[in-house]
């Protein structure tokens, strides 16, 4: 036996042309209100007609009057139409990177001095942007971004033939020296390792690829690496500087940390380029946020390393 029920499964765009001509009085103002032919209205109604078994308008002096059964499902309808303009908006919002959910993972060198510069310029014009942001060890950094829990990572002097991830530098610096304004070498042109003389500096460990490289650096000026103190980043040997415990060599992202009222910052000799990477998983495109934060931190970190010159 026949079904002969209308078939009630009203795709949107069909709705969105009764909405118009619930709104406008001719097919012409809705089809220039939707951007579309004004056939393209009529036959969406008769086709709107046609599914629900209902009319839904007839023609009052040469003009659509909505029938009584109309208005009764506009009422049904209406908040879709809210719905549909939320949805538009948000579409708009994304498309544009202006909404969304960020997820930055960094190491402290970058994660406690430019990126959070970076945030702040970024989220100022992005009010419906939601960030989660983490600072931890860079082997966390890079598992995090690997499997998917962070959108980018930053990190510093990575090998950028890493297999796991996409590797991206971002900026170049050298190695900078902190020195307490109070010490005489604070009047020197630049600090080298020859000046660091035994227990007259703070070290950084060599678990940490800056301490690799500055241990490397004292066995090309042939001097001895034998720091006072020894710590684990160069954030925190920026604020054992500034408290005076001894000359603390960093790199240049740290520096823009500094106490400037208690520390001078010197250029470090032999000359040690340190690079501010960008990591990103293999495979998965970038989102306009993505791109939009990456633009705010390069101009960030341009401006940060600019204090040596």
């Amino acid at each position: 036996m026949k079904d002969d029920t209308p078939d009630t499964d009203v795709s949107l765009r069909l709705l969105e042309i009764f909405g118009a001509m619930m709104r406008c009085e001719t097919t012409v103002e809705a089809a220039e209100q939707l951007g579309i032919s004004q056939p393209a209205v009529s036959n969406g109604i008769r086709q709107l007609e046609s599914q629900l078994g209902v009319t839904l308008f007839e023609r009052l002096h040469r003009r659509l009057q909505p029938t009584e059964e109309a208005l009764q499902l506009y009422e049904e309808v209406r908040p879709v139409f809210g719905l549909l303009r939320s949805f538009s908006n948000r579409a708009r919002s994304i498309r544009q990177g202006l909404s969304g959910r960020l997820r930055i993972i960094a190491t402290p060198p970058l994660g406690h001095t430019v990126a959070p510069l970076a945030l702040k310029h970024f989220l100022s014009t992005r009010p419906d942007v939601m960030v989660s942001y983490d600072v931890r060890r860079l082997e966390h950094v890079i598992e995090a971004v690997q499997n998917g829990t962070a959108d980018l990572g930053l990190g510093l002097a990575l090998d950028r033939k890493n297999p796991s991830v996409n590797i991206e530098q971002l900026s170049t610096g050298h190695l900078v020296a902190l020195v307490p304004k109070e010490q005489p070498l604070a009047g020197e042109n630049s600090i080298s390792a020859r000046n660091l003389t035994s227990g007259s500096f703070i070290g950084l460990e060599a678990e940490s690829r800056i301490g690799q490289m500055l241990r490397q650096a004292f066995e090309h000026d042939e001097s001895i690496y034998d720091p006072r103190v020894e710590v684990r980043y160069c954030s925190t040997a920026t604020v054992l500087a500034g408290a005076g415990l001894g000359i603390a060599v960093v790199d240049p992202y740290s520096a823009a940390a500094r106490d400037a009222d208690r520390v001078t910052l010197l250029p470090f000799q032999p000359p040690v380029e340190v690079a501010a990477c960008l990591i990103t998983r293999k495979g998965v495109p970038r989102s306009r946020l993505v791109h939009a934060f990456i633009a705010d931190l390069k101009r960030t970190m341009a401006e940060a390393t600019s204090f040596g010159h």
